[in-house]
């Protein structure tokens, strides 16, 4: 073996690759990979932005500068089609979100040696990086982190002694037994924080968090211990703007990761989509594509599972007097069959990432000419993208779209056309 190799591709999980198959993390293309497993930097290698990376397990790729990232991206998408034999006509250069842009987040809260951690877990470990900095999530969120930790500090010190126990005990150790998880939205009305894993027991509590929400201008404070979402804070409606319309935001609904990946997709199903006058929007959520494709003459059938998700995209329908008709409608369970799908010019489907692969088969078995295909995992759509392929589509175009900026997970619109 030579003494160093150079680093060719990045592979799905983002390790660097060499001609014989060694693998580096922390690699790019054009790198040498020594024969001790040191990197010499090549010209397509940059410097992370955040003193985080490599550490936290949020980010995977901040040493590519932005050529190699766009060429993973688009990667990622045009290898799952060649691996079907889908025949592609047309791949479009990818779209990537610009840093500092992430609209949600999950992170997670610990106590450990006494003070709080929130941040992300370290790549392939349980362990918290605490975030000091974040170069993928909006200012807003990285701004509420230092006041976060010491609410739970608060929380803690303000909790009662559990039954049979010493007075004192909480505030002498105010985080030992603290773990949450807190998801950071951001919406209409400002940042919507919730709490999962803690309730505020007590008034001091209680108190504590009205407090950090009045202070912070928060949209809402919801807090779960285990029973479901209940509202601390909420001065006004929480909404989502979809299209043009404010759309009621129940606690820990999904959002497409970021407002500018968002509009990528929602312009592509706009382009190919134009001319349909009835459209299926299945697995629809809030009605991220529906209240963008609705209009006077468009009619949008939007079935979803979830309840308050499809609640609110009927009560903002309702109120903007848009031709949406919502469907509370599990499509695993309950597909649309080939008969029910005669009725639409087109479909358009968002599933979750496992893919829609009852769904996709009665497509493939119905008379629909036209479908639009939104996914977050490359690979179960190029399973399901195969099957439509089977019965006679043709893949006409795809976009990839890298709303997790430096991260594998890749999302795509792709559309097909049955002639």
């Amino acid at each position: 073996m030579n003494e160093s190799e150079e680093i060719l591709r990045i592979a799905s999980k983002g390790d660097g690759v060499t001609a014989s198959g060694r693998f580096a993390w922390g690699a790019a293309p054009g790198d040498m990979l020594g024969i001790d497993g040191t990197l010499e930097w090549g010209p397509h290698h940059v410097e992370p932005p955040c003193p985080h990376f490599g550490r936290c397990g949020g980010c995977q790729l901040q040493q590519l500068d932005e050529e190699s990232l766009h060429a993973f991206v688009e990667g990622r998408v045009a290898n799952a089609s060649v691996a079907q034999g889908l025949g592609a006509e047309h791949v479009a250069p990818p779209y990537l979100s610009p840093p500092m842009t992430r609209r949600r987040a999950s992170l997670r809260a610990e106590s450990s040696g006494g003070r709080v951690v929130i941040g992300f877990r370290e790549a392939r470990s349980h362990r918290l990086v605490e975030l000091e900095e974040c170069h993928v999530m909006v200012p807003e969120f990285v701004a509420l982190l230092a006041p976060l930790r010491k609410l739970l500090i608060t929380m803690g010190k303000a909790a009662p002694p559990k039954k049979g126990g010493r007075p004192g005990k909480a505030a002498k150790h105010p985080a030992a037994r603290m773990a949450a998880d807190i998801e950071l939205t951001l919406v209409d009305q400002g940042v919507d924080v919730g709490v999962k894993g803690l309730t505020a027991e007590g008034l001091a509590a209680t108190e504590a968090m009205l407090d950090f929400a009045r202070e912070h201008r928060l949209a809402r404070l919801t807090m779960d211990g285990g029973y479901g979402f209940e509202t601390v804070w909420e001065p006004m409606p929480v909404t989502a703007t979809l299209g043009a319309v404010q759309v009621p935001f129940p606690p820990g609904s999904f959002l497409q990761a970021t407002k500018d990946g968002e509009d990528a997709l929602v312009a592509a199903a706009r382009e190919w989509l134009a001319e349909a006058p009835t459209i299926a929007d299945l697995f629809s959520g809030l009605g991220t594509f529906a209240f963008a494709l609705a209009g006077p003459e468009t009619r949008i059938y939007a079935a979803e599972a979830a309840r308050d998700a499809h609640l609110a995209c009927k009560a903002a329908a309702d109120r903007a007097q848009l031709q949406i008709f919502c469907a509370h409608r599990d499509l695993f369970r309950n597909p649309l069959q080939p008969d029910e799908l005669a009725r639409f010019a087109a479909v358009l489907l968002d599933p979750p990432r496992a893919g829609a692969r009852e769904q996709v088969e009665c497509i493939a078995s119905s008379t629909v000419r036209q479908v639009v295909y939104i996914s977050c995992n490359p690979s179960s759509w190029s399973r399901d993208a195969a099957r439509l392929v089977e019965a006679g589509f043709r893949l006409v175009e795809l976009r990839p779209v890298g709303q997790f900026r430096w991260s594998t997970h890749v999302e795509l619109a792709s559309y097909f056309v049955r002639d």
